[in-house]
């Protein structure tokens, strides 16, 4: 069966899906998204994604096309039609279709567009592996803690990754301090254990796997500190990892070619992921 997908209030298959040439998400970028976890058909942290959603909208003034229950039950239904067990669901929100102006257009309707994506999250391979990092300068614009689809810089840093032959790139801003990942947050461990993460601001996003692996981190007794840290800091770390909807925690084996510990997944990094797992299950 061909994949269906939701626009404004249609299911269609795919390739029969549109969206005007003037929606603002295509001219501008003007619109935000959400991306859940699946598993075992079921919804993982939805509601901290429709929370995040909410902010992002509110922060850009754009209003919304439907309430909660109403966008959750469409996630569901796409689930339930494209019989997606594990995976994830992409939901985009933009202003809307108008012509072609810089200033915002006063009665445009929002526009919403939803697809699943089935893929393997728990036995992702990166996870039995560890992925490799290498650095790159952050030129996003100044509000990376809204959610939005301006995506292009975070796009060409990955693309830098895999010509540089490294699975991803963690980005460093004017200081020399690393903000996060092209779609995920960043961590290191140090040789004492200690788990660090830049902290909240506008300069990262607000990850909704991040707040909960941080809150596991703090469950299980393992130390953590919210603070910036150097590239240098993260090549002398003992380990690394990252987090996102899509892949939970992955580890960090390399980063810009020095090793991190003996080259293979660390004990906390390992550690975090099996209990994020066990407690995303508990929940469907």
């Amino acid at each position: 069966m061909n994949r269906i997908v939701y626009v404004n209030g249609e299911y269609l298959p795919e390739e029969n899906a549109k969206i005007s040439v003037f929606d603002r998400g295509f001219l501008f970028a003007d619109g935000v998204y959400e991306v859940a976890a699946i598993l075992q058909g079921q919804l993982i942290d939805n509601e901290q994604h429709m929370n995040r959603l909410r902010r992002s909208l509110k922060e850009l003034n754009m209003p919304s096309p439907a309430d909660d229950a109403t966008i959750e039950a469409i996630q569901k239904e796409l689930i339930r039609i494209n019989h997606v067990d594990e995976g994830v669901v992409y939901l985009q929100v933009t202003r809307g279709a108008a012509d072609r102006d810089f200033a915002f257009p006063e009665n445009s309707a929002p526009s919403l567009v939803l697809f699943t994506q089935a893929k393997d999250i728990i036995n992702l391979p990166a996870a039995r592996t560890g992925i490799t990092i290498v650095t790159t300068e952050d030129i996003r614009w100044g509000r990376r803690d809204i959610k939005t689809v301006a995506l292009l810089a975070a796009s060409m840093a990955k693309m830098f990754a895999i010509r540089s032959g490294a699975d991803d790139a963690w980005l460093v801003d004017r200081n020399g301090y690393i903000t996060e990942g092209c779609s995920s947050n960043a961590y290191i461990v140090t040789q004492d254990g200690t788990i660090i993460t830049r902290q909240l601001s506008n300069e990262i996003l607000h990850g909704i796997t991040r707040n909960a692996v941080l809150q596991l981190a703090d469950k299980e007794g393992l130390r953590f500190v919210e603070q910036p840290f150097t590239v240098e800091d993260a090549c002398q770390a003992q380990e690394a990892f990252v987090t996102a909807a899509g892949i939970f925690v992955l580890p960090v084996i390399t980063i810009n070619n020095k090793v991190l510990g003996n080259g293979t997944p660390g004990p906390i990094s390992t550690r975090l992921r099996s209990i994020y797992i066990d407690m995303a299950l508990k929940q469907v």
